[in-house]
């Protein structure tokens, strides 16, 4: 299974850069139809990275928002930095 079907895009908002500072985590868009478990390995798989928490959200335009928690050997920052974000 291609991990980029479930994973859309990484959120760069004020929140979240804040969030990878003070907590390790990242935000994701992520198709609405997929369940925690699925976002957790579709993430682990395609950066290399231990996920230790997945929460989830719908946004009120409909899309759904996944904030990850990485392990304490995974800095959030690197991971950003990879991604362009940052």
């Amino acid at each position: 299974m291609n991990p980029f079907k479930i994973i859309k895009y990484p959120c760069g908002t004020e929140k979240a850069i804040r969030l990878m500072d003070s907590e390790n985590k990242l935000v994701f868009y992520v198709d609405q139809k997929s369940k925690k478990s699925e976002i957790k390995k579709a993430i682990e798989e395609a950066y290399n990275v231990k996920i230790v928490k997945v929460c989830t959200m719908i946004t009120t335009q409909g899309t759904k928002k996944a904030y990850v928690k990485l392990a304490p050997e995974d800095l959030a920052i690197d991971l950003a930095t990879k991604l362009g974000m940052m």
